[in-house]
This record gives C-alpha cells, structure tokens and sequence, in this order.
C-alpha cells in the first residue's frame, strides 16, 4: 500500500468515527426539542440554535461523503432567498464578540439548482471571512440580483482590505491572509460553485470596501 491509499484509508477510518459523533450530536438536539416541547417551553433563540447546529451537522456529514466520492452532489431546486437567509442565520454565530451589523436586501427571488449544502456551506464561509476581515466594528451588507437568466449575489464588507499583490491569489489552494488559515476556504468554495455552474469571484477590495460575487443561472422548469 503506497502513501496515497494510507492516506485515503486513514481519512475515511476517520470520516466514519466523525459521521459516529455527528449522529449523537443530532439524536441529542432532537431530544432536547422535545423535552422543550413536553415542557411547554417557548424560546426562539434556542430553537433558532437547535436549528443552527442541526443544519450545520447535515453539511458536516454531506463534507463528509465527499471522501467516498469525487462527484457527490445531489442537486435539487432551491429559492435562492431562502439559502442566503439560512447562510446568514448560520453565520451569526461569528459576530459573539464584534459590534457588526449584516444588512441583507433582496427584492426579488428565482429558483437555483444546487447542491443545497454544499451551496451553503459556500455562503456561510464567505460571510465567516467577512466578519473576520472587520476588527471590531462595522458592516457587511449582502445583495441579490435578479438579471434576466442569472442570480447575482454580492457579500461585501468594510473591514480590513486584502492588498493589490495577494488578491490575484486568493483563490488559490494553500494561500491565506490569516495567521491561521488554512488556505482552503475560498479555494473550495470556487472549486465546489464551479461543479453548480456557479462562479466566485472578487470583485474589488479597497479601503472602502471588499466584495464578493456569485453569479448562477437561474433554473427553468
């Protein structure tokens, strides 16, 4: 057995312990709904947590399935407007400690044909950024466009820039402007809205402001 097999078999010897605990986790949060359920106890935070969590256990194990698979997508129609509130939703978490402010406009809605989580996975990794690009304080404002075929939507924020030499990079695999990143977000989210007929790109980035975009056609019937 060569380096690359070891690895492949280590990495899904993992994946499987990983799916093991993801499963607990998700038998718990159904518990404690029902218990909340049973006792008659009413909290929108906690419920909006539980949801939270349970949704990000789904695109943990859908990331997951990948290392079985090179090609594991399963598409369905989704409301655009409807994953970029869910997006939003998770990423909240992010802000525990930062006075930021997400604006979201969308006056309009289509349908898409994405993979629902790995679309999101997307989203709520460019908005992640966004509030680790701003210090303490600030904005992030996200936008949807309808253009006659194509869905536009744009995730900018005021915080930090990213500099003129390292925007040409920076989706590239292994390249970071954090002290601890890892230099696979944005590569991956390129990679994975490439595979949906999506593209990612950086559309400016200055003291001002950096922005975003994700341009997809919209599903037909």
């Amino acid at each position: 057995m060569d380096n690359s097999e070891i690895v492949y078999a280590q990495s899904r010897c993992i994946a499987h312990e990983i799916r093991n605990h993801l499963s607990i986790c998700e038998l718990y949060t159904q518990i404690i709904r029902k218990n909340l359920e049973q006792e008659g106890i009413q909290n929108k935070s906690i419920d909006n947590a539980i949801n939270c969590i349970s949704k990000s256990i789904k695109i943990i194990g859908n990331s997951l399935l990948d290392l079985k698979s090179l090609n594991n997508y399963t598409f369905k129609n989704c409301d655009i407007k409807n994953l970029i509130e869910e997006g939003i939703k998770l990423s909240n978490v992010y802000i525990y400690d930062k006075d930021i402010k997400i604006k979201y406009e969308a006056k309009d809605t289509a349908e898409v044909y994405v993979d629902e989580n790995k679309f999101l996975a997307c989203i709520v990794n460019i908005i992640k950024n966004a509030i680790e690009a701003i210090e303490k304080k600030g904005e992030i404002n996200i936008k949807i466009k309808i253009n006659k075929n194509i869905a536009s939507i744009k995730i900018a924020n005021n915080g930090t820039p990213i500099s003129e030499d390292k925007q040409k990079e920076i989706f590239s695999e292994g390249f970071t402007t954090k002290k601890t990143g890892s230099g696979l977000g944005l590569h991956i989210c390129q990679t994975n809205l490439k595979a949906q007929n999506a593209t990612l790109q950086l559309t400016k980035s200055n003291k001002k402001i950096t922005e975003f975009e994700i341009s997809i056609p919209i599903h037909k019937i």
